[in-house]
């Protein structure tokens, strides 16, 4: 585990646009280089939506690192295995142990759980601290630096002073906006997210795993939560239409419109849910710079992806990890520090947005390409697959900066 925080530094906070779960681990990282940090959150309260989602054992070493790993592990639900099976006859395409060996080979293990129980879990961290200063119903609308540090304006005209600002507003930033400027990448693949209580759930899908069912267009993933009290129900298709950007109510009718043709075990999944919440998908192409002066991006801000490689909140605590051991390494010497995190972070994170949208296409392939899919992992040991994610779960604090 990292040390606890450095001495306390003096002078203005530091400030982070955005108050999720990457904000909160940057506020996390940076209180323990000692700076006080003042979080903009544009909501009315500093809260999370969305379902569960998937921790490997990087959000793990993250975790660590930001001094909340026992909260973190206490909300999860560890699996037995990662298994798909192909969602029109049932057949196993692949199944990944994530048990004892699994967390030998990556030191921590992986695990389930509830989005709302990690932002929770970086709440308590950022609050216990009595270093972070929380202004909600607060959205960052213009960007100035100088020097000795970075002034932003409100939408309310009020103006905030900080050493450095870290813009984590994610997937549609305002401070990309005004740094970068580039146009999302909408995908046309709209993602219906649902928790289902455990006496609502077919008997035989409820498996400690993280599941999922790929078919022609479509996918649908499953695992526990809560100490298998609810379940995630995820459901992903190709839109007919034209779509934006955005999250909206789902439509019952809309989303059975789209899985004709799998398997009845599948299938059973989108009849469960009373209430979807819909998101209609995006991401940016990956770019080389994020660090403007003394303004740079994380999280979402810096990288938004699809969701295919379960890997986007995992992404934002270790780039708040990383930012904090640059700033360790420099000194807290800002010029140098945030150099060093883009060097040590633009790589990686575009791994991440690539292999995305390629896993995206393996998922739902059809015809001739779904038999290659299929037999891609057939035979394949759990050294195999464990040698094939070193490059991903192998991630730690140690090893996060670039040489």
């Amino acid at each position: 585990m990292a040390s606890a925080a450095s001495s306390v530094v003096s002078g203005p906070p530091v400030l982070v646009a955005g108050g999720g779960i990457g904000g909160l681990a940057a506020a996390l990282a940076l209180v323990r280089q000692g700076f006080a940090v003042k979080v903009l959150e544009q909501a009315a309260e500093i809260g999370e939506i969305g379902a569960g989602i998937q921790l490997g054992p990087n959000a793990f070493h993250a975790f660590d690192a930001l001094g909340v790993g026992p909260q973190a592990r206490s909300r999860a639900v560890y699996t037995d295995c990662m298994v798909m099976h192909d969602a029109i006859d049932e057949h196993e395409v692949g199944r990944i142990p994530t048990g004892e060996a699994f967390r030998q080979r990556f030191g921590n293990p992986y695990a389930v759980i509830h989005r709302v129980d990690v932002h929770r879990s970086l709440l308590a961290g950022a609050q216990d601290s009595g270093r972070v200063e929380f202004l909600t119903a607060t959205r960052a609308e213009r960007i100035e630096q100088d020097a000795d540090g970075v002034t932003v304006t409100d939408q309310h005209g009020a103006s905030h002073r900080g050493v450095a600002l870290i813009g984590a507003d994610g997937v549609k930033s305002v401070v990309r906006q005004q740094f970068v400027g580039d146009a999302a990448r909408v995908t046309g693949h709209v993602v219906y997210r649902a928790v289902v209580d455990r006496q609502d759930f077919p008997p035989d899908l409820q498996w400690n795993a993280a599941s999922i069912w790929v078919g022609p267009h479509c996918h649908l993933v499953h695992y526990p939560l809560r100490g298998g009290e609810q379940y995630n129900v995820v459901v992903t298709f190709h839109s007919r239409q034209p779509e934006q950007w955005g999250v909206s109510e789902g439509s019952r009718d809309e989303v059975q419109s789209y899985f004709q043709g799998l398997c009845p075990r599948a299938r059973q999944l989108i009849d469960l849910p009373r209430s979807w919440k819909r998101w209609a998908t995006a991401d940016r192409e990956p770019i080389g710079q994020w660090t403007f002066g003394r303004v740079t991006l994380l999280g979402d801000a810096a990288h938004p992806t699809t969701q295919y490689m379960a890997q986007g909140a995992c992404m934002a605590l270790e780039d708040a990890v990383t930012l904090g051991q640059a700033l360790r390494r420099h000194g807290n010497d800002w010029a140098q520090a945030l150099a060093l995190y883009q060097r040590s972070r633009v790589t990686r994170t575009a791994r991440i947005v690539l292999s995305s949208r390629e896993m995206g296409r393996l998922y739902h392939a059809k015809g001739l390409e779904r038999l290659v899919r299929n037999a891609l992992w057939q035979g394949r040991t759990p050294e195999r697959f464990y040698d094939a994610m070193e490059w991903l779960y192998g991630w730690n604090a140690s090893n996060c900066l670039a040489d």
